[in-house]
């Protein structure tokens, strides 16, 4: 005679169903989620989880080649999605996300992404490590258009951006894309043409809100810094990223790449970021 259901019988199967479940929805590997109780990270446990932030005018999808690397090396990955509204808002989408993760992470941010670690990592010790990959390392109060400045670079991105309403939207904000016409040239000029039109086609826009709202406390200032300088970026200026990795005390690299080196050099910046988990 077939027995009656019990909670108590099947919550083992449960659990792994919903763990299988939810890994798959998150993006995590189920065979790294695995390797990660055998493999050794840098605090003697298990390996960090990674979690990657794109940044204005991209998405999540950027970080496919660089993601792929670290999860086929046993590291937990996740892909952030990030809401490209403002810095504050953005930053506290971050910290409640991050909320959700258990044991340590390595927090890695793209181009405006890195606004959003810079903030949504301070006063959170599961934090162990910021890498900015061409990215906005922001001081308190100083905003991504000021940032753009700093060492005498310049940009010409904002000369070629294309500003759409969208609903509730605040007087003088909008959401913004690089011109397509533009958009290779600027923003990927060493990645296939096809693929880099394609990108602009695809691109996500960031509200302009982005640009002129300013950070909150840096988290840099208390967790251990890496940062990756884009010599060839035509939209934050090489001379403002070692600016910023300078102030930040952070363990710098360049490579020649334009503002899109997880795609351009996926090797350099994986093993970047392998640097900062051990």
């Amino acid at each position: 005679m077939m027995r009656p259901w019990s909670r108590r019988r099947w919550a083992p199967a449960l659990a792994a169903a919903s763990a299988l479940v939810l890994a798959l929805l998150l993006g995590v590997s189920p065979a790294s989620t695995a390797d990660n109780g055998r493999h050794g990270g840098g605090w003697g446990g298990p390996k960090p989880t990674v979690v990657l932030v794109h940044g204005a005018f991209a998405d999540a999808s950027g970080w496919s080649h660089v993601g792929k690397a670290l999860q086929d090396d046993g590291y937990p990955v996740l892909a952030f999605s990030n809401p490209l509204r403002d810095v504050q808002y953005d930053s506290q989408y971050l910290r409640d996300f991050l909320g959700t993760i258990e044991g340590p992470v390595v927090l890695v941010g793209h181009s405006y992404g890195g606004a959003l670690i810079t903030n949504a990592a301070t006063g959170n010790p599961k934090v162990k490590s910021l890498v900015y990959i061409a990215a906005f390392a922001l001081d308190e109060g100083e905003t991504a258009q000021a940032a753009l400045a700093l060492g005498g670079g310049h940009t010409d991105v904002v000369d070629h951006l294309i500003v759409r309403p969208f609903p509730g939207a605040a007087e003088g904000n909008g959401d913004a894309y690089i011109d397509p016409a533009y958009f290779p040239q600027l923003f990927a000029q060493d990645l296939p043409r096809a693929e880099a039109r394609f990108m602009a086609a695809s691109q996500r826009p960031a509200a302009l809100a982005t640009l002129v709202t300013p950070s909150g406390e840096p988290a840099w200032k208390t967790i251990p810094s890496w940062y990756m300088v884009a010599t060839r970026d035509r939209i934050i200026p090489p001379e403002a990223e070692r600016a910023m990795a300078k102030r930040a005390g952070a363990t710098t690299v360049e490579v020649k790449s334009s503002h899109v080196p997880m795609l351009s050099n996926p090797g350099a910046v994986t093993s970047l970021i392998k640097k900062a988990a051990r």
